[in-house]
């Protein structure tokens, strides 16, 4: 019977605790949080992490949910600032790390450069700035660009210019592999 019911309603029932609302959504959207952090962290592994974390503090965060917004759009706002939020604890751990823990960021980057299962775009998305991988995540999701501007919080000629600024550097990374 919830199957029929749209995302708005079964969040708000979430939100105020209705846990059937809650693993309805959880169940319509869960493949959509793992491929959107998967494009975001360009690992299987850090996306599994990352999605699994959303998953555990989603039940709280659906108190903040407003049904003025879409589920969707809200809950890919929550994704990504959790994706940046994990970004900056890396960076925080990195610093920490440096000087004693160099040896720990060099075995980091010898598995980064190893693991040759990913896809060439998987690979090319983590070479890109923060801003243009995340436009661009969001925009191979079919996410349309109104939507990824009302997420990402930029105007909608902004995503387009990202877009076409990620497109750039796609075509000369791939350039550049294709002359090596």
């Amino acid at each position: 019977m919830r199957m029929a019911v749209d995302d708005q309603h079964l969040a708000v029932a979430a939100a105020h605790g209705d846990s059937e609302a809650f693993s309805a959504l959880l169940g319509r959207h869960y493949d959509r949080v793992f491929a959107l952090a998967f494009r975001l962290t360009g690992q299987r592994a850090e996306a599994e992490d990352l999605t699994q974390d959303i998953c555990a503090a989603l039940p709280d965060k659906m108190t903040n949910y407003q049904p003025s917004a879409r589920f969707t759009t809200w809950l890919y706002r929550v994704v990504v600032n959790a994706a940046h939020d994990r970004r900056r604890r890396a960076v925080t751990r990195t610093k920490a790390a440096s000087g004693w823990g160099d040896w720990e960021v060099d075995r980091q980057a010898a598995i980064a450069e190893t693991n040759d299962q990913l896809d060439w775009l998987t690979r090319a998305m983590r070479a890109l700035p923060d801003d243009l991988r995340d436009t661009l995540a969001l925009i191979l999701d079919d996410v349309t660009h109104a939507d990824a501007s009302e997420i990402l919080g930029v105007s909608p000629g902004t995503i387009s210019w990202r877009v076409s600024e990620a497109k750039k550097h796609l075509r000369a990374l791939k350039q550049q592999e294709d002359a090596s």
